[in-house]
């Protein structure tokens, strides 16, 4: 962490004095100890240069340790107006170190939000957190150097679908969408106390690291029915499961060197990229 800002009021007094009561509707579970917002941001590895982007601050706990570090600046994305004018206290503290933008991140670019060189660090909301981190997936898709490395809070459940193996339940769409584009790692788990208001269910920060190249050559669109259609009737052997996309599965098992009777759960993404790339040759004749 940089050397420590200016003197800041406790949170909970911002949080009492702006009424910023947490919203279920919201997926709002906000962190107030700042010495694990601290580890957070340790975490997310080297600042100094890079802009760090911040999903949901809330009233602002996790941004004060982003403030204090050695990152160029931060961007950090709000939808919920109750909180701008405590994050506008906050940015009037660290001047010109933090720019808060209104609206919905399900919307945005990550590219037209802050320059290159960018982190995305943040304790998102809920109830979008696998959305959001999908349409970065597509983001990054198109543009392999978007972001050097996110640093993501989810429920540990989610964590455990985003970073699985094959050959288990928390295996699934997700996985392969996300550790096709990223290598994936939970970094530690934290309990529910120390959100206000606690959730139901223990969190967990997960980095999802850019791979310099998707692991395996695959059109997103063709990886992403075929992940679809194998992964909604999971429990199916993919001769079955992939009569959504083809009228003809074995014969698109074959091509991609895939066996018929292989369920989806114990299939490696390297095998799904093979899917898609016959998929898409079979699309194009």
């Amino acid at each position: 962490m940089a050397a420590a800002g200016p003197a800041l009021p406790p949170l909970r007094e911002v949080i009492a004095r702006h009424g910023l009561a947490a919203r279920k509707s919201l997926g709002q579970h906000f962190l107030l100890d700042l010495n694990l917002t601290d580890r957070i941001v340790r975490a997310a590895g080297a600042l100094e240069g890079v802009t760090a982007i911040e999903i949901g601050p809330g009233p602002g706990g996790l941004t004060r340790s982003l403030l204090q570090s050695p990152a160029r600046a931060v961007v950090a994305v709000e939808k919920d107006a109750r909180c701008l004018e405590a994050l506008a206290e906050l940015g009037a503290a660290f001047p010109d170190r933090l720019r808060v933008v209104e609206g919905d991140a399900l919307e945005m670019s990550l590219s037209e939000l802050a320059g290159a060189p960018r982190r995305l660090v943040a304790n998102l909301p809920y109830n979008v957190a696998t959305a959001l981190t999908l349409g970065w997936m597509d983001q990054l898709a198109a543009a392999p150097s978007l972001v050097e490395g996110f640093t993501l809070m989810f429920q540990k459940e989610v964590a455990e679908r985003l970073t699985a193996a094959p050959g288990g339940k928390a295996y699934g769409r997700p996985s392969v969408l996300v550790q096709w584009l990223c290598r994936a790692e939970t970094l530690f788990d934290i309990d529910p106390r120390a959100f206000t208001p606690p959730p139901k269910v223990t969190s967990s920060l997960v980095a999802l690291t850019p791979r310099p190249e998707p692991l395996a050559p695959a059109p997103k669109p063709a990886l992403e029915r075929i992940t679809a259609a194998a992964f909604g009737q999971r429990r199916k052997m993919l001769r079955q499961s992939l009569k959504g996309v083809t009228g003809d599965p074995a014969g698109l098992l074959q091509a991609a060197g895939v066996a018929e009777t292989q369920r989806p759960e114990d299939l490696p993404v390297e095998a799904f990229c093979a899917l898609a790339r016959a998929l898409a040759s079979r699309d194009q004749r």
